[in-house]
C-alpha cells in the first residue's frame, strides 16, 4: 500500500508535467513519507487530520461544480437518477470482476488495529476507529463515484484512462480547478501513504517483537522518538518500486492478498467463537459466529473465482514464499510458531 500510493503520485504528476522524469516524483514522495513515519506518531496524526478535512473541503467543491455542470447538460444532464447504480445494460459478471478492482479502495480501515499500542483506552476506541472508518470511507466513495459517473457516462472522453483524474478536474471545473484538484489529490496520497507506511511499519515491529522476524532489527524501537525506525527505513526503501511497477501489477499483489485475509477473518470468527469458545448455541451466537461470517466468506469467494490471472499467479507465488518461510521458522512444522506476549506490549 505504501507502494501504491507512491506510483498513483507518479501517475498523477507525470500526467501534468510530462517533461519531468517520473521517478522523480517517487523519489521525493518516499523521502517526505518516510522522514515523518521517523517522527512520533502525533505528529502522523495531525497531518492526517489536517489532510482529511482539506480532502473533504475539496470533494464539496466538486460536487458542487459536478451539479452544475449537470444542470447545463452535462454527462447524464441531471442529478436524480438511480442510473449509476442500477441499469438494464448491466451485468452482475461485470460489477463482481469490477469489485475485485475496486476492493482496493477500501482497504486500510483494518490497519487501525495496527496503533493499537499507541492508543489511549484501545480496547474502546480501536473498534470504534474502524467501524467508523469504514462506514465514513465508504459514504464518501459512493457520493463521489455517484457524481463522477453522472458527469462521465462512460470512458470515451479520457485520453488515458488509468489517470483519469486530471482530466476530470479539467473537464469539470477548468484549468484552474485541475491545477489545485491535482494539489489535493498529492495531499490525499500522501495522507494514504502516512497512514499506510505507519501501519506497515508497526506490523513488521509486531512480527519482530515476537520473533517471527530478527527481533533485533524489527522489533527495534528509537530511543527518542518511539517509533520502530528500521522499520519505516525498509518500508520507504520498498516503496521506491513503484519507480518500476505499473498500476495493473501493483493492484493485484494487493487485492490477492486482502482476499486472503479477508476470508481468514471470517474463517477466525467462526473458529474462535464457535469451536473453541461454544457461543454458538444461542440464537443470536449462531447468526453471529456462524450464519454471518460464512455469508461474509461467501461473498470474498465471488471476489476470488473473478480476480484476474495475474492476481492469482503472482498472489500464489508470493504465498508460496511466505510458506516456505514457515516451514523454516517452524523446522518443517517440528516447534510452534512464535507466540505473542502481552508482558511485552509496549512501544
Amino acid at each position: 500500500m505504501p507502494m501504491i500510493n507512491a506510483l498513483l503520485t507518479r501517475i498523477y504528476l507525470n500526467a501534468l508535467f510530462p517533461e519531468v522524469p517520473s521517478w522523480i516524483w517517487v523519489v521525493v514522495f518516499v523521502a517526505i513519507v518516510t522522514f515523518l513515519n521517523l517522527k512520533s506518531v502525533n505528529i502522523l496524526a495531525n497531518f492526517n487530520t489536517f489532510f482529511v478535512l482539506v480532502q473533504i473541503a475539496i470533494m464539496i467543491v466538486f460536487v458542487v461544480l459536478v451539479a452544475k455542470g449537470l444542470h447545463h447538460g452535462e454527462g447524464m444532464g441531471k442529478v436524480f437518477t438511480i442510473k449509476p447504480f442500477f441499469t438494464e445494460e448491466m451485468h452482475i459478471s461485470t460489477l463482481v470482476a469490477g469489485a475485485t478492482v475496486l476492493c482496493m479502495s477500501y482497504l486500510g480501515f483494518d490497519a487501525v488495529t495496527t496503533l493499537s499500542e499507541e492508543t489511549k483506552n484501545a480496547k474502546k476506541n480501536i473498534p470504534r476507529a474502524i467501524f467508523l472508518t469504514a462506514l465514513w470511507g465508504g459514504i464518501i466513495f459512493i457520493t463521489a463515484s455517484f457524481f463522477i459517473q453522472l458527469y462521465f457516462p462512460d470512458i470515451s472522453r479520457f485520453k488515458n484512462p488509468d489517470a483519469a483524474s486530471p482530466e476530470i478536474a479539467l473537464y469539470v471545473g477548468g484549468k484552474l480547478f485541475q491545477s489545485i484538484f491535482l494539489g489535493i489529490t498529492f495531499i490525499n496520497t500522501l495522507a494514504s501513504g502516512l497512514a499506510s507506511h505507519a501501519s506497515v511499519s508497526r506490523l513488521l515491529y509486531v512480527m519482530g517483537r515476537d520473533n517471527v522476524f530478527p527481533k533485533k532489527w524489527f522489533g527495534y524501537v528509537h530511543p527518542r522518538w518511539h517509533t520502530p525506525a528500521f522499520n519505516v527505513l525498509l518500508v520507504g526503501l520498498i516503496s521506491l518500486t513503484a519507480i518500476f511497477f505499473d498500476l495493473v501489477t501493483a493492484t493485484a499483489i494487493i487485492n490477492f492478498g486482502a482476499l486472503i485475509a479477508f476470508t481468514f477473518v471470517n474463517l477466525s470468527v467462526i473458529n474462535h467463537f464457535a469451536v473453541r469458545e461454544k457461543k454458538h448455541k444461542t440464537v443470536k451466537g449462531f447468526f453471529s459466529y456462524i450464519i454471518m461470517p460464512l455469508i461474509g466468506a461467501a461473498a470474498i469467494v465471488m471476489l476470488w473465482v473473478n480476480l484476474e490471472k495475474s492476481s492469482m499467479i503472482m498472489g500464489l507465488v508470493w504465498a508460496a514464499a511466505g510458506f516456505v518461510y514457515l516451514l523454516y521458522l517452524t523446522k518443517a512444522f517440528r516447534s510452534a510458531p512464535p507466540q505473542y506476549a502481552a508482558e511485552e506490549m509496549h512501544m
